[in-house]
């Protein structure tokens, strides 16, 4: 990663000798700087996490307002191609993991699909008695007794989903012996209980300070809930809980209705 100042500074030089020599155009000042830090982004000069200049580098360099360099850096934000932290400066985003939003996957394939390395850490993995609204997803049966595992999924060591799930016991033997790290809860329950049909609700939230420790993001951060449950033939199998960084995960969909 770059972050040097006298690295800094010489991006800045560059970034201003490129900004010279494009075309003005009918473009306006900010745009032209969206155009050249994307620029640098997508060529790969730029890579994921390096500290770009600072607002008062580009307005000393460019020889912009800072008004009109706020703006570029802001919408270039917007856009999710660099993230801005308050009184540290701005950097390259990592690019957001996506996940198929209708279809059920194994995160750890996705991960690897993208050509990143996966791991899990498990929280823990354990019997326990089913809450009321749990419990009744499952069916009748006072003081049911669930599976319940909590495992934190990362792609290149950035954590990308806390995943909570309960579990049938009927349908899962032998789940509470699983070493998780080395496959995923998902990778398990198809081998026992095969998928017959899957529900996703999604919605955003703001994760608990506990969520944001384990996660490790600000309580600011806002979040991607999708509540799963998953059913083997009839029978309800799973109930998970799969919350994901806002900034560093997406959902995504096609459809074709012709």
């Amino acid at each position: 990663m770059r972050g040097t100042v006298n690295g800094l500074a010489g991006e800045a030089a560059d970034l201003a000798r490129r900004y010279r020599a494009q075309a003005p155009g009918n473009a306006p000042a900010y745009q032209r700087v969206k155009d050249l830090v994307t620029e640098q982004i997508m060529s790969g000069r730029w890579r994921e996490g390096d500290a770009l200049p600072s607002e008062s580098q580009f307005v000393d360099s460019l020889g912009l307002s800072r008004m009109t360099v706020n703006r570029a850096l802001r919408e270039l934000a917007g856009q999710g191609l660099i993230r801005r932290v308050m009184g540290v400066g701005s950097f390259v985003a990592l690019h957001k993991g996506s996940s198929a939003l209708v279809e059920v996957h194994n995160i750890a394939d996705e991960v690897r699909s993208r050509g990143h390395r996966y791991r899990a850490e498990v929280l823990y993995v354990r019997a326990e008695t089913a809450d009321p609204e749990v419990g009744a997803q499952f069916g009748p049966g006072a003081g049911r007794r669930v599976f319940r595992s909590r495992v934190v999924h990362f792609e290149d060591d950035v954590a990308i989903q806390l995943e909570d799930r309960y579990v049938h016991p009927d349908f899962a033997p032998g789940y509470l012996e699983q070493d998780f790290t080395r496959r995923t809860p998902f990778t398990f329950l198809s081998e026992v209980a095969p998928l017959g049909k899957g529900e996703h609700v999604v919605e955003a939230v703001l994760p608990s300070a506990e969520e944001c420790a384990v996660l490790g993001v600000p309580e600011s951060e806002p979040c991607l809930l999708i509540h799963r449950r998953t059913w083997s033939g009839e029978a309800l199998v799973s109930i998970a809980r799969l919350l994901h960084p806002g900034s560093r995960y997406r959902l995504q969909g096609t459809f074709d209705n012709r």
